[in-house]
Order: C-alpha cells, then structure tokens, then sequence
C-alpha cells in the first residue's frame, strides 16, 4: 500500500534516495513498536547504521514538505470523497524545553497548564479524516529571540504568533481545489471575528465554532428586542429559543433524544478601525448567520457555530459540523497511532517532514483499513496517554 501512495506523493522529491528513504520513514512509522522516534523508525530501516541518516533526512536535508502536502490533499480528494475540510487544534505535551514551538501554555480541554507544543491541522473528513496541512504556532517567546530561531533553524519569513494567524495560513490550502468544499473550524477560544475578516480568498462555505461570549450585532428583524446592538452569542441564542425547532438531519447512534436549532442573521460588530471590505464585512453588506442546536441531555448549552453561508439548508449544516467528531475520532485513533505528535528534535524543519511523512502513514492506514493496524496509542501499555496526550 506504501509503495502505491509513496509513487504519487513523494513524486516533487528531486532525488531518487529522496523517495525511497520517504517511504522507508513512512514504513517505519507504520512498523515501530512503541513511540515514533528517529531512532526507533531508523531500527525499522537499518539498525543502528541509519540512525545518521534518518535524523539527517529529517532535520537538515533539502527537500520541501509543501508540494508533498498538496499531492496528499489531492490523493484524499480523489479516493476518498470527503465532504469538508475541518481546522482543529493538537497539544503537544513535552517534558524538555529544547523542542521547537515549546512552553507553557493552559490547555482548556484538562484545565491544566502542560508544557506543550501547539500546532493546527487542516483536514480532509468523510466517512474518515485525513491530515493534509499543519501550522505550528510560535509566540513571541520563539520568534523574538533570535538565539533561538538561529538553534531550531526557523525562518524569517515564519511569522506564526497566534492561533488566528495559524487558521489564516491553513485557509488558502483548505478553500482550493475543484470541489470548494465547505470549511469548518473548531478551535477552542480562537478570535474568530478576528479571524474571520481576512478569509476573503476561501472559497468554499465556512463554519466556525463560536463561544458564548463571542461579540455578535444581530438582525433587528428577528429579535427586535436587540435592536441591532452588539451582544453575546451565547445571549442570542437564549433569546432565539422560541424561534427553535426540529432539525431534520440524521443523527448518529451516540445522540439521544430530538435536536433542536435555529439559525439567526448576524454580523460582526464594526472594528474601531474599518478594514477592507471583504466577505466578512461588519458593515451589513452581507450577514453571516448564527447556528444555534440543542440536543442531547443538557439543552441548556447549545452548541453555536457562525457561517458565511446564505443557502445551505440547517440540517446539512448542522451534518458538516459532526466532521468535527469524525476528525477528533480520526486524530486520537490513527494520527496519534503513527506518531504525529512523536517529534522530539529541535529543528522546525525537522517537526514539518515529520508531521508530513505521519500524515501520508495516516493515510495509508486509511486505505488499508484501520482494524489492519496493529494497535492504537491508548492500547499500547508501554506509554499511556493522557486526556491531552503523552509527554514526550
């Protein structure tokens, strides 16, 4: 199955050992017991003499993880069909500080602060989910110290500070394409009316998860008590109950009871400064529209999403926001499997072919059938995962 994938993918490799040591590391991503490490992946292509080279052809060799990236995603589409792309974020725990991209940071799904890397993946999602495309995020603490850009080999041009920019450099890979395909975001606490104003070139429909406390100026048509002033999402959606009512979409076998939703005319609120106008405008020339469901057991705490789309049906959108599900599932029962959160080396370079080379392993896994793969990272007793993941 490799070798099948390895021909298409790895064909923008200028040299011909380029290609095969690409498959060899994919291989022995898919074979290493244990955590995917160079030196574990070197054992599984030639002992302890590959080591050199392995680490070589990971962090300091030439070739570009871009083009390998954009013949992945086009693999994705023609075999699997998927039906959105969906950005969501990964933490990466690490024990040590030397790893690029690494610090404290407070992760809201433990509620615990973990010394950790932050990246951001773009998705491919149907029946399954495949990684095509990463940003990992580098604060100020990263990017202003020139000692430690000179160490981990950053880039000048890398300029990746906050989640909002992250999201930003994934859209232009996730809009294109033949397909246009919808894009849904779910990250945790991203500034999406930040975010969201400098999506002009997405050209597929968007969905974006939003907290309750996102800002919001909403039609005065529908809820003439808001009179167009600016209040929260999470408020809307406790003034819009009366408008709810039966979502006609299917639902999965793990969802109890009737879904609820509703869907209301809302803009962003206007920025002290006036940006150029875009798809996104928040001077009314075009509303975007607030995705409020209630379903399962508490029907107090709707899940909201904000779309640019005008047209979709609430039952299709409300199916395009489950992919989310099917990444999280995909992400914790294969990606991590394969090791994409295994990178311990310092180089930046170094954590992209990574993460690349992990992504084409994903897929392989996919084609192949997931029950093929040996074991998942929660079955392997020998490193036990945490609710945020291992400590590497």
């Amino acid at each position: 199955m490799i070798d099948d994938v390895g021909a298409v993918l790895f064909d923008s490799l200028a040299r011909s050992d380029q290609r095969l040591r690409a498959q060899q590391y994919v291989r022995g991503l898919l074979t290493a017991e244990g955590r995917k490490t160079l030196r574990n992946i070197a054992e599984q292509i030639g002992g302890t003499t590959a080591r050199q080279s392995v680490h070589h052809f990971i962090s300091d060799s030439s070739w570009d993880w871009r083009p390998v990236r954009q013949s992945l995603a086009a693999h994705v589409e023609t075999l699997l069909r998927p039906r959105a792309w969906v950005v969501r974020p990964t933490v990466i725990p690490k024990a040590g500080m030397h790893s690029v991209g690494v610090e404290p940071r407070f992760v809201p799904a433990t509620g615990q602060t973990v010394n950790s890397q932050q990246a951001y993946g773009a998705w491919l999602v149907g029946s399954h989910a495949v990684p095509a495309d990463w940003r990992l995020q580098l604060t100020e603490s990263w990017l202003a110290d020139a000692g430690r850009r000179q160490r981990a080999n950053i880039p000048e041009s890398v300029n990746t500070a906050t989640a909002e920019a992250c999201v930003r450099q994934l859209m232009p890979a996730s809009g294109a394409g033949p397909q246009r395909l919808p894009v849904v975001v779910s990250v945790p606490g991203l500034d999406v009316a930040e975010c969201a104003r400098h999506l002009e070139g997405v050209l597929g429909p968007l969905l974006f998860r939003v907290e309750p406390g996102t800002r919001l100026r909403p039609d005065g048509a529908l809820l003439q008590a808001y009179s167009d002033r600016t209040t929260t999402a999470g408020q809307l959606a406790e003034a819009a109950g009366r408008l709810r009512r039966p979502a006609e979409w299917t639902r999965t076998r793990d969802e109890r009871g009737e879904t609820l939703a509703t869907t209301l005319p809302v803009h962003l609120p206007t920025p002290a400064r006036e940006p150029a106008a875009s798809r996104f405008d928040s001077a009314g020339r075009r509303p975007l529209r607030l995705v409020a469901e209630w379903s399962g057991d508490d029907r107090r705490r709707p899940r909201l999403w904000l779309t640019d789309s005008a047209d979709l049906p609430l039952g299709t959108l409300l199916r395009l926001t489950r992919l989310t599900d099917t990444a999280d599932r995909d992400a914790a029962r294969i990606a991590d499997a394969v090791g994409i959160r295994d990178f311990v080396g310092r180089s930046y370079q170094g954590w992209h072919r990574h993460v690349t080379l992990a992504s084409v392993a994903h897929l392989a896994v996919v084609l192949a059938g997931t029950a093929a793969f040996p074991a998942t990272r929660e079955q392997q007793a020998d490193r036990p995962a945490g609710p945020a993941g291992h400590v590497a």
